[in-house]
């Protein structure tokens, strides 16, 4: 589930309409018109400033420019993409420490299903298994894929790298890079169609990607961070307004939704109305743009509705009516939103911020989706009365306080008092957004600051005062004291106990058939996903019960979310042994009750790690209940598969 950064679709919108309304030619063509030798660059202001080498000819300086400004320009990508890398690496410096031997301080599930889903990648593309379903956790119910954020997009490219390193590796680099990728994509979109000045577009690039709220995600969820399609879907749809080919342009656009669907649907989702809401913002106040537009953009959006369709129906078809669909979240996270003060503190993550602080100010540190700080909040505030006058300007404030709004949730609250109902409360039954965590509408919020900010450094850089060095001062000054609060720091990280021996070893081969389950002890759910990262360092080649994931009630397809499948008695008991160290009081019902579990799963043995907390307490309730195991490397094994044989 899961995204964010929609609303940068908003700002090339306007760039389009303000920069060459009559235009039919390509982006790049209308991004730069005022530079009829290279059309499709915008000058930086060093060239404009050199227009010509006055000792030489005409004809011989022409080439000459050309080549410098085109090695400028790659030398400008390079080291701006260099930076946001170093970023990237700064930010998730501490797991990269040990990939697999640390994780997010609060929440450990998210990772751990990350990388179960990266293993299922693996099994994809080298023994053919089926992409969109599995049976190797929450067996034999199984799990629906496509209804929980698989990554196939991201996955499938990273197989060699989960092969050769494992799955733990695999996340930190989608961490790293879906950062870092997001930034240059944003960057590059920014500096080709809507900024000249260089500076302007790394700016509005390094907010997209290092905003307070993708740094919040950046621990749990790669699947929103990977926001590097967003700025070219966002683009194409705009190109749509005045294409000259809008079946060409509409299946362009339909092989970028495809392809993000595959990453996260929820960002997609989000993309399209921001999109949708922009463009209404554009309309409302220039409504003759309609008559120029509203032929191609139909003619566009129907051509990448149906190929996009026909791409992803049968996908879709499991989600939506597949074995183990749900209809809607679970009622734990559909009334996620954001509190107003959320607004103007700064992120947990950030030079400023302040965990304790922000407790009461968002549902949990995954889902910060807001937090720019006061200086950065009126900063935008700012821009927006000073650059009132443009189009482009107003309507990225219509959509970005839209959403904002949106975000609020069913409950409007200050400082965690609530004041009045929120509008989502009118929205959240309607089909697909019932699917939407409201917090994460404050992502688009994020993406319509970023491209305000590169608007304003690209105004204020264009200013021609007497004296432009101080404006330039000024200019960098009044950046350094909005960014400088919510600056990137480290991800917080802890140890985690490691995949056993027994696991790595392939100790368990020796009793685990290929229809038959491993029992972690406890078993997974969403507090305790140790055994899903033991099965994906495997490559899945063991199946487990229980697990963290998305499903129907009870196991029943087409019934309301929930986390984990079908409730497990004594799953939950051995649960709270572990967490309390407390032994409980057995009887015969409850043994016999755990027998009928053991056989549901075709469970083979059950392991219990030696390191585990509470492991005393633990092995002595597993022994009240199947009878004595023995340890085995650093593990405790009790073999069940006379117990749980269904023939007995």
């Amino acid at each position: 589930m899961t995204a964010p950064t929609t609303a940068p679709a908003e700002p090339t919108a306007p760039a389009a309409p303000t920069t060459a309304p009559a235009e039919t030619a390509t982006p790049a063509e209308t991004a730069t018109p005022a530079e009829p030798a290279t059309p499709a660059e915008p000058a930086t202001p060093a060239e404009t400033a050199t227009p010509a080498e006055p000792g030489a000819p005409a004809e011989s300086a022409a080439p000459t420019r050309a080549w410098w400004r085109r090695w400028t320009r790659r030398r400008q990508h390079l080291a701006v993409g260099g930076l946001f890398l170093l970023a990237a690496l700064w930010v998730t410096s501490r797991i990269w420490l040990d990939p697999s031997g640390r994780v997010a301080s609060l929440y450990t599930g998210d990772p751990a299903q990350v990388q179960f889903f990266l293993a299922h990648s693996v099994r994809v593309v080298l023994h053919g298994e089926y992409p969109f379903y599995t049976e190797q956790f929450n067996y034999p119910d199984g799990v629906n894929l496509m209804a929980n954020t698989a990554v196939l997009a991201l996955g499938i490219p990273m197989v060699p790298v989960t092969l050769l390193f494992g799955p733990a590796v695999s996340f930190v680099v989608l961490v790293t890079l879906g950062l870092a990728g997001t930034a240059m994509a944003w960057y590059l979109m920014l500096s080709r169609h809507l900024v000249r000045t260089p500076l302007a577009a790394a700016v509005g690039g390094w907010f997209c990607g290092f905003s307070p709220a993708m740094l919040s995600h950046a621990s749990w969820h790669p699947n929103i961070i990977s926001q590097f399609l967003l700025p070219f879907i966002v683009w194409r749809v705009l190109v749509l307004t005045r294409s000259v080919k809008p079946v060409r342009d509409g299946a362009l656009l339909a092989l970028l939704v495809t392809a993000q669907a595959f990453i996260n649907e929820e960002i997609l989702l989000f993309t399209a109305l921001a999109c949708g809401v922009f463009l209404l913002a554009v309309l409302a106040q220039e409504p003759a743009r309609w008559r120029a537009a509203w032929r191609p953009l139909g003619v566009g959006v129907m051509t990448c509705a149906l190929l996009a369709g026909a791409l992803l129906a049968y996908p879709l078809y499991v989600q939506f009516a597949g074995p183990m669909a749900y209809h809607g979240l679970s009622d734990a996270v559909k009334d996620y939103g954001n509190d107003i003060a959320a607004f103007f503190a700064p992120g947990s993550p950030t030079l400023g911020g302040n965990q304790r602080a922000n407790i009461n100010l968002a549902p949990n540190y995954s889902e910060e989706n807001a937090f720019f700080g006061w200086s950065l909040s009126m900063l935008a505030i700012g821009i927006v009365v000073w650059l009132r006058r443009e189009l482009i300007v107003r309507a990225l404030a219509v959509t970005g306080v839209f959403f904002a709004v949106l975000s609020l949730g069913e409950g409007v609250s200050w400082w965690d008092r609530e004041l009045i109902t929120g509008p989502w409360q009118w929205l959240v039954h309607l089909p697909l957004l019932d699917a939407v965590v409201p917090t994460r509408f404050g992502l688009i919020t994020s993406v319509v600051i970023g491209l305000l900010l590169a608007l304003a450094v690209e105004r204020a850089w264009a200013l021609r005062p007497a004296d432009r060095r101080t404006v330039h001062v000024l200019t960098a000054a009044g950046l350094a004291f909005a960014l400088l609060p919510i600056a990137p720091m480290p991800l917080r990280m802890v140890s985690r106990p490691p995949v056993p021996d027994f696991i790595t070893a392939d100790r368990w081969r020796a009793y685990v058939g290929p229809d038959q389950t491993l029992v972690p002890i406890p078993v997974p759910s969403m507090g305790n996903t140790h055994g899903m990262r033991w099965a994906a360092a495997t490559n899945l080649d063991f199946k487990i019960p229980g697990g963290y994931f998305l499903a129907p009630r009870n196991g029943n397809t087409g019934d309301a979310g929930r986390f984990g499948g079908r409730p497990s008695g004594v799953g939950q008991m051995l649960e709270e042994v572990a967490t309390t160290g407390r032994t409980p009081k057995l009887d015969d019902r409850q043994r016999r009750r755990f027998t009928d579990e053991l056989r549901h799963w075709r469970a083979a043995i059950l392991v219990l790690p030696v390191r585990q907390q509470n492991a005393e307490p633990l092995r002595r309730t597993v022994e009240e209940l199947v009878g004595p195991g023995r340890q085995e490397l650093d593990v405790w094994v009790w073999d069940v598969r006379t117990i749980s044989d269904r023939s007995v």
